[in-house]
């Protein structure tokens, strides 16, 4: 079946689906996105996803056309159009057409979404674990980019760090931030475990604070286990009992090697395994039903 594409109001065949070359997010970044999962028939997380896009709009000053609850049905409507039962949405804003860096003159945000199939990580990753490095490509400082507006612009950053972990063949790859400490992945948020309990960077490092995050961080209390937002540096991670990565296309991974010293045992841990398993079963039972 040919899956059709959600823009600006209209379903277009995906064949067919076309922005113009003067959008302001092709031109510059100017816009935001949210990826969301799908799974057996449930929108996991719409609403969570779709009130971080609107924070994103509102703070880069994008006015869109249609409310939040239109947007959330757009997009169940669209999984229904489109048989998705297992997949992934991707939908993307910009603040318009407009050449010129000025955004007084760029009128009518365009509205984007797609839906489509997704697997980051082969599942032999998700048992035997990753392999990780920390990459010389520094997250963008909060005093440039506000790191909680999921902003096309700023994953130029994101994307020349993956390029550095798949020139050594890295699983993934750790940003730092300007200061040193363990920031996030390349496209995940990074936990660490220790004597019993997880820690993970406060928003204040810098890093997006994902929405498999702040639900993983409620598994984990849900389960008895404490969990601390707070600063740590790499000898953290290297030291750390186990240490596992968080983000709605990666789910949760463990990460088993980091810049070629194991972590832990070297295998996935058992409270990893945990939570992956309470994971796992909270996408089974929860989501907006298409």
């Amino acid at each position: 079946m040919s899956r059709v594409v959600y823009i600006n109001g209209e379903l277009v065949a995906q064949d067919e689906a076309k922005v113009s070359v003067y959008d302001h997010g092709l031109l510059y970044g100017d816009g935001a996105f949210e990826g969301i999962r799908v799974y057996s028939g449930k929108v996991f997380k719409l609403r969570e996803h779709i009130v971080r896009l609107y924070r994103s709009a509102h703070a880069m000053m994008i006015n869109l056309p249609i409310t939040p609850e239109e947007m959330a049905q757009v997009v169940v409507d669209l999984c229904r159009k489109n048989e998705v039962t297992d997949g992934y949405v991707r939908i993307t804003i910009t603040r318009g057409i407009g050449l010129g860096l000025d955004p007084r003159e760029v009128k009518n945000p365009t509205v984007i979404i797609i839906t489509d199939k997704l697997s980051l990580y082969p599942e032999e990753m998700y048992t035997e674990g990753l392999s990780v490095i920390t990459v010389s490509t520094r997250i963008t400082p909060s005093q440039s980019l506000e790191p909680r507006v999921k902003s096309l612009g700023k994953y130029v950053g994101n994307i020349q760090a993956k390029i550095e972990a798949n020139r050594v063949g890295a699983g993934e790859g750790l940003m730092l931030n300007i200061e040193g400490y363990v920031a996030e992945g390349t496209g995940d948020n990074v936990f660490i475990v220790r004597d019993g309990g997880i820690a993970t960077p406060p928003p204040y490092a810098g890093i997006l604070e994902g929405i498999t995050r702040n639900t993983v961080m409620g598994l984990a209390r849900d389960m008895g286990i404490s969990v601390e937002e707070k600063l740590f540096t790499l000898y953290d991670v290297y030291t750390a009992d186990e240490c596992f990565l968080t983000g709605t296309a990666a789910e949760i991974i463990p990460a088993v090697k980091v810049d070629s010293r194991a972590i832990g045992t070297g295998l996935p841990g058992e409270m990893t395994k945990r939570l992956i398993e309470a994971y796992r079963t909270l996408t089974r039972t929860e989501g907006v039903r298409i």
